[in-house]
Order: structure tokens, then C-alpha cells, then sequence
């Protein structure tokens, strides 16, 4: 599933989500938290804990980790708008992944995850999930990452309802240079990118 390229998206910026961009990343993602009250907060907690802090307390506890200071992802801008996000820090902050049957850990190395993607819905099938991915690379080479790792859909019938492509598509995944390393379902791949740090 190739994301159109678009031309008005050379003049993206990306800068890593801080305590001073914060008012940002709420504008993008709105009242519902981006997708049901999420908040970038389905990977790092056990389900019933994030059915019960749905919203609200989510958004708090998002909050308070991106204030701690450690990495969370990049946001997108097209001049002062935000219109992207790119969920990527250490594997081991992500504890739903720990405990996934098909994204479980493939080995003992030290990787950084990407977990999520959110795009404003005009600017879906733009080319700007590409960038934010490449975005997202930078940022965590910088921060000292060897291995990047990503859990794209990859989709066997066609489209796939925006809802269910937080994770991004493998086509995206591949289009930047990571390679398949493990699948224990049919379109859930394990990706990495080798290298950098």
C-alpha cells in the first residue's frame, strides 16, 4: 500500500516531542487523544490499565513521560501546523510487546520500536508517513540507537480502515530499507533497520 507522494510535503519539518511542544502534539491529536483516548499509551500499558485510564488519565500519564524527559517519537510540521506523529523510543518502554505472542522480542539485542503512527487525515497517503519514519530513524540514531524496529500491517485484501494502520504498512517499512526478520502471523511482519548510533 504506496503512499502517494505529495509536493507540498518537502517543506515538512520534524522536531522530537518535548514539555515545549506538548500544546502540539494535543492539537494534532485532539479530544479523542488521537484515536479513542488513547494517547499514545496502548503499547506501554496492560490492557485493562489502559481501558481504565482511557482519555483523560492517559493523556496525563503521556504527559508525565514525555516531562521525564525521555524519548517518545517525532511530530511533523507543515509550517507552524502540526499534521504528523511518529511513536519511537527503546523497546523495553513498550511493555505490551513484551507480552505479545506475535511481536514478542525475536532476541536479546537492544532495539528502539516504532509503535505508532498518526497523520492528520488530509495528509493520509501523502508520503508523509515515509517521512516520519525516516524522521523518527534520525532521531533515534542520535539518541545512540544500533537497531530499529517496526510492526507494519501488512494487508492481504486491499485497503484497510486508517483505524487499523497505526502501526503503518509494510511497503512504507521496506521504501526506507528495513527487512523482515520475523512473522508469526500472516500480516503482522517484524522489521528492522541495522545500523547507525
Amino acid at each position: 500500500m504506496r503512499e502517494r507522494p505529495s509536493s507540498e510535503l518537502t517543506k515538512a519539518i520534524f522536531r522530537p516531542l518535548t514539555t515545549r511542544n506538548w500544546a502540539d502534539l494535543e492539537r494534532l491529536f485532539g479530544p479523542r487523544g488521537a484515536c479513542a483516548g488513547c494517547w499514545c499509551m496502548w503499547w506501554r500499558l496492560e490492557r485493562a490499565k489502559w481501558a481504565k485510564q482511557q482519555g483523560e488519565k492517559n493523556r496525563r500519564a503521556f504527559r508525565k513521560i514525555v516531562g521525564s524527559g525521555v524519548p517518545t517519537g517525532v511530530l511533523a510540521y507543515l509550517g507552524q501546523e502540526p499534521v504528523g506523529w511518529c511513536a519511537i523510543a527503546p523497546r523495553e518502554h513498550y511493555s505490551r510487546l513484551a507480552r505479545s505472542r506475535v511481536l514478542c522480542p525475536v532476541d536479546d539485542e537492544t532495539v528502539w520500536s516504532v509503535t505508532c503512527f498518526f497523520v492528520r487525515k488530509e495528509h493520509r497517503r501523502s508520503g508523509l508517513t515515509s517521512q516520519l519514519l525516516q524522521a523518527a530513524m534520525q532521531y533515534a540514531h542520535k539518541q545512540g540507537a544500533k537497531i530499529i524496529e517496526g510492526y507494519p500491517q501488512d494487508p492481504r485484501r486491499g485497503e484497510m480502515p486508517d483505524a487499523f494502520a497505526y502501526t503503518g504498512f509494510v511497503s512504507v517499512f521496506l521504501e526506507v530499507g528495513f527487512e523482515e526478520v520475523a512473522r508469526r502471523s500472516a500480516t503482522r511482519p517484524i522489521m528492522r533497520l541495522m545500523g547507525g548510533g
